[in-house]
């Protein structure tokens, strides 16, 4: 009987009862998972298994549009999504309503990663700050950011507590900068990774940047002479010590508001600059030095006084004087010379008085020419002395002369020899030497292989612009073997048979006079005024 009873309420419940179909209806979306683009669009499907639905539609905060429809489902366009958003679908069936929900996510890929390094050019031991952001990016949930030192991983962070559909996303460090890091290359890696979502891998990456660091503590010094002298180049030098990277270091130097050209060199950790200065002006004047290293710009001074010191003035009344002639020699401070020099003329008999110049009268003599006058002016200027000198030599004009020590009027050649006829005249300007002999002017310059035939009497005349002179000059060629008493002999008259001869013709024909012939007085005078082609 019991089971009788089990069976007969089986069977009632596998009997509908009215409106149970109606109430076992299902609701359902599609997609089931929506990933959409930032500002784009997306389809959904509503759909329902209620044999005959009654009011259905969606509910969303987004710009929906129906598209299409059936007995059983709807088509919705949802536009310009532009955060996270919930869908409700929803369906009625015989007085009963249901409902599901579609989440939708937006994503945004980092279009822009964006790294500064904070300051870029940083001093060795100091921190700096290596900053990334990427301005626009969602969902942040499955963004990283990794920040690079070349090929070397700093710092990594993700942001998956922050579940914000579209913001800003930063990441920022702190590094102590080493020489090492000089040059290195930063950069910044942004992932988005949508996978577990259905979507794609977006990766973008920033824009090197470069770290300078550098050392820079120490202040330049100035190399330069407390004295310069106007017009006068002298070298000046600026040197910094324990700087890095050296050869970077840049120098700009002054002499008051002329700026000047430095020559720039470096060795290890020391940098410097030569430059050459030509002070224009006296006084006191101010060198400046400016080095810089990319941010960092350092200066020094150093005065200076500048003086003026030409050398000193020596005149000789007259360069070029005949002998026997007075002339003053005055040696005198230039007029640009403050203050007053001390003067010394080499010769003079007293010192002058300051600020006097210092005199000589000299009488010209032959043994004057060439002789060298000397004018000393020293100055003293901030407890140094500095000496200059002025030089000039004198030429003393005389008459030729034919002395016997440069001209002998007794000489000896040995036959088949070479020889020159000795005669140097003396005179200035320098005379010209002519030699006669038998009539015929004689070579002087050729040396001559000597003959018996040299044997004679050469007659040679000097000649300036102020007069001549005349000599004779008795010429014997002896033979090789004098050894021969009957050679001897017979040179012996022969030597006698041409002084005989020699004397004869003297007396008749006086070849060449002995005394020193002058020029007349007006013809004198001209050449007085020729003088001075001789002064060029």
């Amino acid at each position: 009987m019991e089971m009788l009873m089990v069976g007969v309420w089986a069977l009632l419940a596998l009997i509908p009862c009215p409106g149970a179909t109606e109430e076992l209806f299902e609701v359902s979306v599609w997609p089931d998972q929506a990933l959409v683009k930032f500002g784009q669009s997306l389809m959904v499907n509503c759909s329902t298994t209620c044999p005959d639905p009654g009011p259905s539609g969606v509910e969303s905060l987004l710009k929906k549009t129906q598209v299409g429809k059936g007995p059983q489902w709807k088509e919705f366009l949802l536009e310009d999504v532009t955060e996270n958003s919930i869908l409700q679908c929803f369906f009625s069936c015989a007085g009963i309503q249901k409902d599901t929900s579609l989440s939708i996510t937006m994503y945004q890929p980092p279009e822009q990663v964006i790294l500064e390094l904070h300051p870029a050019w940083v001093a060795v031991d100091k921190v700096f700050t290596v900053k990334c952001y990427v301005p626009s990016v969602a969902p942040l949930e499955n963004l990283t950011l990794t920040l690079l030192q070349g090929n070397q991983e700093l710092h990594r962070k993700n942001f998956k507590s922050l579940a914000v559909a579209s913001q800003r996303a930063e990441v920022a460090i702190s590094v102590k900068a080493q020489r090492e890091d000089d040059r290195c290359n930063f950069s910044c890696h942004a992932e988005l990774d949508l996978s577990s979502r259905g979507g794609e891998l977006f990766h973008v990456s920033s824009a090197i940047k470069v770290l300078r660091s550098f050392e820079f503590s120490q202040r330049p010094q100035i190399w330069v002479s407390p004295l310069l002298e106007v017009g006068m180049a002298e070298t000046v030098s600026c040197e910094v010590a324990r700087v890095f990277p050296a050869k970077e270091v840049m120098f700009h130097m002054f002499l008051g508001d002329q700026e000047l050209s430095p020559f720039l060199s470096w060795e290890e950790d020391t940098a410097w600059a030569n430059a050459t200065v030509r002070a224009m002006e006296t006084g006191d004047q101010e060198l400046s030095c400016h080095v810089s290293l990319g941010p960092m710009d350092q200066k020094t001074r150093e005065l200076v006084h500048v003086y003026s010191f030409p050398p000193p003035v020596l005149k000789i009344e007259e360069l070029y004087p005949l002998a026997g002639t007075d002339i003053n020699v005055t040696c005198a401070g230039h007029v640009l010379t403050s203050p007053s020099p001390t003067l010394w003329l080499q010769g003079a008999p007293d010192l002058p008085a300051p600020g006097e110049p210092a005199w000589l009268l000299l009488t010209t003599r032959e043994e004057d020419d060439g002789r060298n006058f000397s004018c000393e002016a020293s100055l003293e200027v901030q407890g140094q002395r500095f000496i200059k000198t002025t030089t000039i030599q004198l030429h003393v004009l005389y008459e030729p002369r034919l002395e016997e020590s440069g001209c002998p009027g007794n000489q000896t050649w040995m036959e088949g020899t070479e020889q020159v006829l000795a005669c140097i005249p003396k005179g200035n300007p320098t005379p010209l030497l002519v030699c006669t002999w038998n009539g015929e002017i004689f070579n002087l310059e050729v040396p001559q292989k000597a003959t018996q035939n040299h044997t004679g009497i050469y007659c040679c005349t000097a000649t300036n612009q102020l007069g001549s002179v005349s000599k004779d000059i008795a010429l014997i060629v002896q033979g090789l073997d004098e050894g021969n008493s009957s050679t001897i002999f017979i040179i012996f008259i022969v030597a006698l048979g041409v002084g005989v001869i020699t004397i004869a013709l003297y007396l008749n024909y006086r070849p060449c006079k002995m005394e020193r012939r002058k020029l007349p007085y007006r013809q004198k005078e001209k050449y007085k005024e020729e003088e001075s082609q001789f002064a060029v």
